[in-house]
């Protein structure tokens, strides 16, 4: 993040503000709209962030409901099929998303993937306006690679703030979001795997019940008791002792 400056909904940014690349087309984050032809306005209170080196732009807010943005990976919960969707729940007041049964890398009528009631995917948000309900992807539309997404098999699902699954999911979480406290159970020999989605939920894997439930145990009280960095590394080295 570059630069931060605070901003207020409905308000119009100065060209100045954004960034510009010579390659890459402009990409706009959560909390902000575009107005044709080129009118951006943001439309909640909360920090304006850029990313010079990918061209983006968004606000960091701290709002309990979570609002689809294109691009965004999440974590959906399958509700139902039908003849070529699934249908899957992003968050308790989201649309139900709809995932085409094809978007799988490799996926054929024979090959695409089973998934049942509550199974849980990794996925891209590719629609996302207040006329339409979301959709997503599982399998990148320019390679056809799965490229980290899919199906999450095992693990354990928890909830998170929105703010801390997007301190997660920041390219450098221990600089950019003062967040050690997986580093740190790393550190200690805890081995896991996690995927974060924008949506507020995060899920851990491990090779037993007992890891997975103390990762899960370190990310949520990290986040709603709002730990610094020492108080993070503390709780990570009492979690590694435990296990």
């Amino acid at each position: 993040m570059a630069t931060e400056t605070f901003v207020l909904p409905g308000e119009i940014l100065d060209p100045a503000s954004l960034p510009s690349h010579p390659k890459l087309p402009l990409k706009l984050g959560p909390g902000l709209r575009h107005i044709p032809p080129n009118t951006i306005t943001s439309t909640v209170a909360g920090q304006l962030c850029t990313d010079k080196r990918k061209n983006a732009v968004w606000v960091e807010f701290n709002g309990s409901r979570y609002i689809p943005t294109v691009g965004d990976l999440v974590i959906a919960t399958i509700q139902k099929s039908a003849v070529d969707l699934y249908y899957a729940s992003l968050s308790d007041y989201t649309p139900n998303a709809s995932l085409p049964q094809l978007s799988f890398e490799g996926a054929t009528k024979k090959t695409r993937p089973q998934l049942a009631s509550g199974n849980l995917v990794y996925a891209r948000v590719t629609l996302a306006n207040k006329h339409m309900d979301p959709e997503l992807e599982c399998v990148s539309s320019s390679t056809g690679k799965s490229e980290g997404l899919g199906p999450l098999t095992g693990g354990t699902l928890f909830t998170i703030s929105l703010g801390m699954a997007r301190r997660l999911m920041l390219l450098k979480p221990v600089e950019q979001g003062n967040l050690v406290v997986l580093e740190e159970l790393g550190a200690q020999g805890v081995a896991f795997e996690i995927a974060v989605g924008r949506n507020g939920r995060v899920w851990v894997d491990s090779k037993n019940v007992k890891t997975t439930l103390a990762v899960g145990k370190a990310i949520v009280e990290t986040d709603e008791k709002g730990f610094d960095v020492e108080d993070q590394k503390k709780l990570a080295r009492k979690l590694a002792r435990d296990l």
